[in-house]
């Protein structure tokens, strides 16, 4: 069957990307997918390019370190430049999800969250990462095969119980302010998206999500999410740093719905 096209509009910076990585990844590279919002709810206007990269072993830290800094420049802060997004590329060695365990280890994850960092010279190490359960059930659901065969058949799907226990264990990272400062928009549509999740068993896109949370919220805690799914619709700044005790709330109010969602079957 013949996959769809990536969308015309990143075909640039796609073709850029994947210079860079096979620039540093070189005959590693076993495997490349765009996934997420370029290929499953659209584009919005700070939405992230998501990529995978599947290669045959860890990396050395030379390809590691050239990787992530090379990647600075073919990505820009979300709304920032008109003809550049934000990347956010994950690589992973196959060896480490084939055959799948739980929590599989990540080799990098580039993102711009990233960039003061490694302007600096500091970069992450490999490190287990439970996220890794949500992303390749995203991948095997929805993504285009830049490099590879379809992700479908190259991953396992990742069992119900691991994908709840990365939920779990995504929702426990958010336990004071210090967590989500500076990154108030994206933890409340994330909070959003696992809620839909372990209520539902689905997935569903940032906004489809906050649609949906929105419709069970009690009216006090609306406003918070509103606000994050408004600007990232429409590339507006975040302004939630400016209601601290608000979001605060909001946290606190959608991670019990999700502990008690988690006791009842989708």
């Amino acid at each position: 069957m013949t996959q769809p096209a990536p969308p015309a509009g990143i075909a640039a910076q796609l073709a850029s990307a994947r210079a860079v990585l096979d620039h540093h990844l070189g005959g590693a590279l076993q495997a490349l997918y765009l996934f997420g919002s370029a290929v499953d709810g659209g584009l919005k206007p700070h939405s992230d390019i998501d990529l995978l990269a599947i290669v045959d072993g860890p990396l050395a830290e030379p390809a590691r370190r050239g990787l992530m800094t090379g990647l600075l420049a073919v990505s820009a802060w979300p709304g920032t430049q008109a003809s550049c997004r934000a990347l956010e590329v994950t690589v992973l060695a196959l060896g480490e999800v084939v055959p799948w365990r739980y929590p599989p280890r990540r080799e990098l994850q580039f993102g711009e969250w990233l960039r003061d960092d490694l302007r600096a010279g500091r970069f992450e190490p490999a490190m287990p990462d439970p996220d890794l359960a949500i992303l390749l059930t995203k991948a095997r659901r929805h993504s285009i095969s830049l490099f590879g065969p379809p992700a479908a058949a190259l991953f396992d799907p990742v069992p119900a119980a691991d994908f709840a226990r990365a939920l779990a264990d995504t929702t426990a990272q958010w336990s004071e302010p210090s967590d989500w400062q500076g990154d108030e928009r994206n933890v409340a549509l994330a909070l959003a998206r696992i809620w839909f999740s372990v209520a539902t068993g689905g997935i569903a896109s940032k906004d489809a999500a906050a649609a949906w949370a929105l419709e069970r919220l009690p009216r006090q805690h609306r406003p918070v999410l509103a606000h994050a799914r408004d600007t990232y619709l429409g590339g507006l700044p975040d302004g939630l740093a400016d209601r601290p005790e608000s979001m605060a709330a909001f946290v606190g109010h959608v991670k019990a719905a999700i502990g008690k969602a988690f006791t009842q079957d989708p």
